[in-house]
């Protein structure tokens, strides 16, 4: 009896992973020529490529007029799937080169608005005297997790408590939340956080979130926010009030150049460093590399 052999795929029948690719670049840019341009193909190529999908699949995906182009809510679906297709095939295309050399490889590496400019560069001299390339990202945790999972970012480094979802998180080390006043005023005794004359980050950093949580159950935002770190140091030497700053930041000029008092408070209040990823990474050694980076800078010499 002669063995069943294998099913195969129709592959007329299905769409190819350019088509999807076009699909996904249409629905994103809302444009057919910026579309093309960002998948490196003429309009009428990827236009061709867009109608021979939806003929294949028998529904309109995008819909056409002169005011511009934009999915159909079945093109958003579709659209969304394709995404992780494409995602999940580079991973898997990924894995296969990893086994002959697994730092051989770029490394799109996320980073929060409150760790990239303290890690960053630690982990790029770390990881520099390998063959491991390295691009980086900095944007919220909410926006980074969105890239991981779209394949647009590798490995993204945040600051727990966050939701991450299915995505696998290592963690890494602590960073312990400081409080900083202005050089001329007085800095609390009592060692106890209180949350009237904060300034904070604005919404989407999760250091806001963190610095409620250490201000006590009920604690309320106050008027004054920033858009950015830097920001945030400058209201404080301003006089504006006192804000909680990551210990990382400590020692690299930021705080010591605006002229801050740093008090470590008791019990301190603290966020936990971690690396995420996607379940469907195949590049354990690399993530192993951000991680070792990140040990030797959590656990080097003690800030004050």
């Amino acid at each position: 009896m002669q063995p069943t052999p294998p099913p195969r795929f129709a592959a007329p029948n299905l769409p190819t992973l350019r088509q999807l690719e076009y699909l996904v670049a249409v629905a994103e840019l809302r444009h057919f020529t910026r579309a093309a341009a960002a998948c490196f193909v003429t309009q009428p190529t990827l236009s061709s490529g867009i109608a021979e999908l939806e003929a294949l699949l028998g529904v309109p995906l995008i819909e056409r007029d002169r005011a511009g182009v934009w999915p159909t809510p079945l093109g958003l679906e579709v659209a969304e799937r394709a995404r992780q297709i494409l995602t999940a095939t580079s991973d898997l295309c990924d894995r296969a080169r990893a086994e002959a050399d697994p730092l051989h490889t770029t490394l799109r590496l996320g980073a929060i608005p409150t760790l990239a400019p303290f890690v960053f560069p630690h982990v790029l001299h770390t990881l520099a005297a390998g063959p491991l390339r390295v691009t980086v990202r900095e944007d919220t945790s909410a926006q980074l997790l969105q890239r991981l999972r779209d394949g647009r970012v590798d490995v993204a480094i945040l600051a727990l408590p966050y939701d991450t979802g299915e995505l696998t998180v290592q963690t890494v080390g602590v960073d312990e939340l400081v409080l900083a006043v202005a050089g001329d005023a007085v800095l609390r005794r009592d060692g106890r956080l209180d949350p009237a004359g904060l300034v904070l980050l604005e919404e989407g950093h999760c250091l806001r979130e963190h610095t409620l949580v250490a201000c006590g159950a009920g604690a309320r935002a106050g008027d004054l926010e920033a858009a950015s770190l830097l920001t945030l140091v400058q209201m404080v030497a301003a006089g504006l009030g006192s804000a909680l700053l990551p210990a990382l930041a400590l020692g690299t000029g930021l705080v010591e150049a605006a002229g801050l008092q740093i008090q470590h408070l008791r019990p301190a209040p603290t966020r936990t460093i971690a690396v995420v990823t996607r379940p469907s990474y195949t590049r354990p050694a690399v993530t192993a590399a951000v991680v070792t980076a990140l040990h030797g800078l959590l656990q080097g010499p003690k800030r004050v």
